[in-house]
């Protein structure tokens, strides 16, 4: 195994404003609150210890424990959960869909930022505990961007008709899926742990939620992580005093309307819009939005109406009928957990930096906030292809055009770059401006005409050679790209679209194994890993 690193701004695949909250940015940094160094935790935890209370955690800890009733616990989850009750245990936490058997690769980067970063916190602070946590996005009602996960350039996917919180999804039909991704698993050793797995998690529970815990408890519950479905009634309950104070004063489309006012300034294109009202109505099948009218409380394309009063009365009976949507999410699980920091992607990074002015409104503590882990994973034999090719880690990360025409220039017999060619015209260009300056100024313009029109020539001239060394070094180039694609599949980030199944087959348990060994959530780079 070896390793390379590349800063994310040099990737290519990261926004600008990413990078630049990377780089500490003066102008972002009233969107946040502590930015994410180990000796910024101090604060964060004196801070969340003074506003989190002792009831709380009861709750907490109960309803962990009733949600892993019927699961397998290793020792160190299990102690991780009873932990909690102490208020010198604090958590770190990231979030996902409950995508199809993970979906993307990047769900395993995101888990093991998040372990990673509580055994360094408690290596740096032993007074404390650290535990991770994956916060299911249980609730969410975007099916067609889970039900399906990318497996060798197939598109394996679950349909069907059920509509509502997704978590609530009964897992009929995936008996279909698991026969297709059997036959695609193929046979060995490591093909039947997969197939295990699929099975265990899919056709032995009823409800997608209770899947997905199975599938990430299968893959991470022995690193002591803790699985988190906030739609749960206790929990809700917690939360009613924010809910209660967004239906009321509509506070997050407010506080958050007026940030984006401020990011839009900087540039920044708005990730998420507020309503004004911030959350859903679920029940039986149902999740829609609530909307108010002249005093009027109704949910969507329903008949449910309240006034003021009975919708408050309605909450408190209910609360777990009562759903936060993107804007109201992130405050939800800062108020039911001891929360030190989120872990997410770019897009979750710049969502929640819209988000502060409504914490404060609340008055709940702000996370400090972290860029998951990132990483390109390849074979051995990948690897020493490219080595042979003389094919950069860098090299990889350009778009497709630009590694093509860089790779012909290297491996070409003649030069084609004509730079120099043209900079050697600009100097003899230099000396006619020079002499029409001294002899006739009308020339000037004559000249330049004429010096853009050679310039103009000569960069055609070597494009033509160009196109032409590409066909003559066809066979060399298709060799290239072929590697960048199997890297870069779609020209998009390998973790982006590659399921962990495919490495997994090749690897087993060591792909997690050396990740876990490699992945340094504080580091702020995007790592190239060689795995043997």
């Amino acid at each position: 195994m070896s390793t390379d690193h590349i800063p994310f701004k040099e990737t290519n695949y990261f926004s600008d404003f990413i990078c630049d909250y990377l780089a500490e940015k003066d102008e972002l940094k009233e969107f946040y609150h502590r930015f994410p160094k180990l000796e910024n935790f101090e604060a964060q935890i004196k801070e969340k210890k003074a506003s989190f209370n002792a009831q709380s955690r009861t709750v907490l800890v109960d309803s962990l424990k009733n949600q892993y009733k019927h699961i397998e616990t290793s020792e160190l989850t299990a102690s991780h959960i009873e932990s909690l009750a102490d208020n010198n245990t604090f958590t770190i936490t990231t979030g996902h869909q409950l995508n199809l058997f993970t979906g993307p690769l990047y769900f395993l980067y995101k888990i093991i930022s998040t372990i990673n970063l509580a055994k360094q916190l408690k290596a740096t602070y032993p007074n404390y505990h650290f535990v991770p946590i994956y916060w299911m996005a249980s609730e969410d009602h975007d099916f067609e961007e889970i039900n399906y996960f990318n497996f060798k350039g197939k598109k394996i996917q679950w349909n069907s008709e059920q509509t509502g919180a997704v978590g609530h999804f009964s897992t009929d039909g995936l008996e279909a899926v698991f026969n297709v991704v059997s036959s695609e698993f193929g046979a060995g050793k490591h093909a039947e742990q997969l197939k295990k797995w699929f099975k265990e998690a899919y056709l032995g529970h009823t409800n997608l939620a209770d899947a997905t815990r199975y599938l990430a408890n299968a893959l991470f519950g022995s690193q002591g992580l803790v699985i988190l479905d906030a739609d749960a009634k206790a929990l809700k309950n917690e939360f009613i005093p924010q809910m209660t104070t967004e239906l009321r004063d509509q506070t997050a489309f407010k506080t958050v309307s007026e940030t984006n006012l401020k990011l839009e300034d900087l540039g920044l294109k708005i990730q998420v819009n507020p309503r004004e009202i911030n959350l859903f109505y679920i029940n039986d099948g149902l999740r829609e939005r609530i909307v108010e009218h002249d005093g009027v409380y109704s949910v969507l394309e329903t008949k449910i109406q309240w006034n003021a009063t009975e919708l408050i009365e309605h909450l408190n009976e209910f609360p777990e009928r009562f759903s936060p949507n993107v804007i109201m999410r992130p405050l939800y699980q800062e108020v039911i957990l001891p929360n030190l920091c989120y872990i997410g992607g770019g897009g979750e990074m710049i969502y929640w930096l819209q988000l502060k002015s409504n914490f404060e409104a609340q008055k709940v503590v702000f996370p400090i906030l972290l860029l998951r882990n990132s990483a390109l994973i390849k074979s051995q034999k990948q690897a020493l292809k490219l080595e042979s090719l003389q094919i950069s880690n860098r090299d990889l990360f350009l778009d497709r055009h630009s590694f093509i025409n860089k790779k012909v220039r290297n491996i070409s017999n003649i030069d084609i770059d004509f730079s120099e060619q043209i900079e050697h015209l600009k100097k003899q260009f230099k000396a006619l401006f020079d002499l029409a300056e001294q002899t006739d100024k009308s020339f000037i313009g004559a000249v330049e005409a004429q010096e853009v029109k050679q310039i103009k020539g000569l960069k055609h001239l070597e494009k033509r050679l160009l196109v032409a060394q590409k066909r003559k070094l066809a066979d060399q180039i298709e060799r290239c790209t072929v590697l960048q694609e199997q890297l870069f599949p779609g020209e998009s980030l390998q973790e982006r679209n590659t399921n962990f199944s495919e490495l997994y087959l090749e690897y087993g348990d060591q792909l997690i194994l050396e990740l876990t060994k490699v992945l340094q959530p504080l580091k702020g780079e995007f790592l190239i890993l060689n795995l043997k």
